[in-house]
């Protein structure tokens, strides 16, 4: 065999061996995937006709192709913020000079990030993004008053729809989370190799800058100085300028997440909130009590997952720590492993739809001009407050932010209360259940006309990357606290493994075949 053969070969080899991401097609799932992608046209149907008969925020207040064109550029934008994070969670480990040269905005991106502690400020600053297009798409495409008649279509079929908000859940998983995820799980150097993904990540960076959510800074320090567990940082001591700016940043932080809290507290209690439109029997009292049950879900949620990767480079024996605990573990970690990233499919569609939910309570039924604009603020305010920046704030601190930061500190009370255990089970059906199996067909079309190809094509496997002196960093901090991504990303902890069959072999193929 000549030496271009074999390169030849072996690149075909290693193409095979990254393909082991796809998931398998059964019968069951190939059924699965055809219900899914058909449950999603007909939501699809459903929001672009409520979209051109005027039955959304925007469409009413603008035209439908306003509507149309800001929900689709939303929906674009969120799938680039989602496959960012997919992507840069996972490649902190990987050494950038291998893809310096194959993928240079990649490299650029990763020297952004992974610089000081950058990836957490990207982090929170993307979470924010997460809330607001989230909104924005909610403000576009869900339903001003879901008892009006569209598509003909049953009272049954309207209340799953529209009263519960399917039709939006899977519309926006599918079409803007799970499928960029998945490619960007294990594509993760092809994925970011473009300047929307710099833009991006940019822009998240540029919002941590701004101090807007700075507040959650303090929950960090607070729960630091409790536990006594070091605040790993990559950055000097802040003094001087620095210390002044940050402090002043975090007061700043403090006067926006309050007047934010007051906006919607006010709103509420004056029958200004979107949920009066929705649901006008829903009193002013209940609408506050759900506001803080929805928010708590979503912060149980993002705890858990910290808690999860928290825990999971434990032992068996200390991580299981009561009942629930180990039954939890053994959920979780015993086996394949696949429940695991099962649970985090089924969290992502949990956490959407509490988003939704949140986002028609937070937002504000006022028309700018009026007379009625809340606090009096200005119609240009109102316009901007419309769109539900209030509670993009709110619910990125108060319902995510400084849950992570509680569960980095404290994993066990999140892996051993029935709660968590029982969202947990939740989110692990839901997965089961293949609403969203369409997303891997969506993937697989999107990798296939985008040319994206797995990481072991360009930088080998972790054994390869070693053998060439380029191996893998050991990035696990020892019971710190203030981090906001857990330790792990999914692909790596769970092993490259399909979810289906389980994990694959630690022997590489590649290597057994040279």
């Amino acid at each position: 065999m000549t030496e271009t053969e074999a390169v030849v070969e072996k690149t075909a080899l290693k193409e095979e061996h990254a393909n082991a991401h796809d998931m398998k097609l059964t019968p069951l799932i190939i059924i699965q995937q055809v219900a899914s992608l058909a449950l999603c046209a007909f939501c699809v149907t459903i929001v672009g006709a409520l979209i051109f008969t005027g039955n959304t925020r925007v469409a009413d207040e603008t035209n439908p192709w306003i509507a149309l064109i800001v929900c689709a550029l939303a929906v674009t934008w969120l799938s680039m913020i989602e496959g960012c994070q997919a992507s840069l969670v996972g490649l902190p480990p990987v050494d950038p000079v291998l893809y310096k040269d194959s993928h240079p905005i990649t490299y650029k991106i990763a020297g952004m990030v992974f610089s000081g502690d950058n990836f957490d400020r990207f982090l929170m600053g993307r979470q924010f993004m997460v809330l607001l297009v989230v909104f924005v798409i909610n403000q576009c495409g869900a339903p001003l008053d879901p008892k009006v008649d569209v598509l003909g279509l049953p009272e049954g079929v309207k209340f799953v729809f529209l009263d519960i908000g399917l039709a939006m859940l899977i519309f926006t998983a599918i079409l803007g989370q799970l499928h960029t995820e998945i490619n960007a799980s294990y594509c993760m150097i092809a994925f970011v190799n473009n300047y929307f993904a710099y833009f991006t990540v940019f822009t998240a960076l540029c919002i941590e800058k701004m101090g807007i959510l700075h507040s959650a800074y303090l929950i960090k320090d607070f729960l630091g100085a409790v536990t006594g567990k070091p605040i790993i940082t990559n950055e000097p001591p802040k003094k001087g300028a620095v210390f002044l700016f940050y402090w002043g940043r975090v007061i700043m932080s403090l006067a926006i997440l309050g007047f934010c809290c007051a906006i919607i507290l006010a709103s509420l209690f004056q029958g200004k909130s979107m949920i009066t439109v929705k649901h006008p029997n829903i009193s002013n009292g209940l609408s506050v009590v759900l506001l803080l049950i929805f928010m708590t879900i979503i912060g149980i949620l993002e705890g858990t997952q910290i808690a999860y990767f928290s825990v999971a480079k434990l032992t068996k024996a200390d991580r299981e720590k009561g009942y629930l605990a180990t039954k939890t573990s053994e959920i979780l970690f015993d086996g394949t492993g696949v429940n695991l990233p099962g649970f985090m499919v089924g969290r992502q569609l949990t956490v959407c739809g509490n988003f939704f939910l949140v986002g028609s309570i937070c937002s504000l039924n006022i028309i700018p001009g009026t007379g009625n604009n809340i606090f009096g603020v200005s119609d240009g305010a109102q316009e901007f407050l419309n769109f539900g920046f209030q509670g993009a704030v709110t619910t990125t601190i108060l319902a995510s932010l400084i849950w992570r930061y509680t569960a980095s500190a404290f994993p066990f009370p999140f892996i051993n209360n029935p709660i968590s255990f029982g969202l947990m089970l939740f989110a692990i059906g839901l997965n089961n259940s293949g609403l969203c199996h369409g997303a891997w067909v969506i993937a697989r079309v999107v990798k296939k006309i985008t040319g994206l190809q797995y990481d072991e094509v360009y930088v080998g496997t972790p054994e390869e990357r070693a053998a060439n002196n380029h191996p893998d960093k050991d990035l696990t901090p020892e019971q710190d606290v203030g981090h906001l991504h857990g330790t792990h990303f999914m692909g790596h902890l769970c092993g490259s493994h399909d979810p289906l069959d389980g994990p694959t072999k630690s022997k590489d193929p590649i290597d057994a075949a040279a």
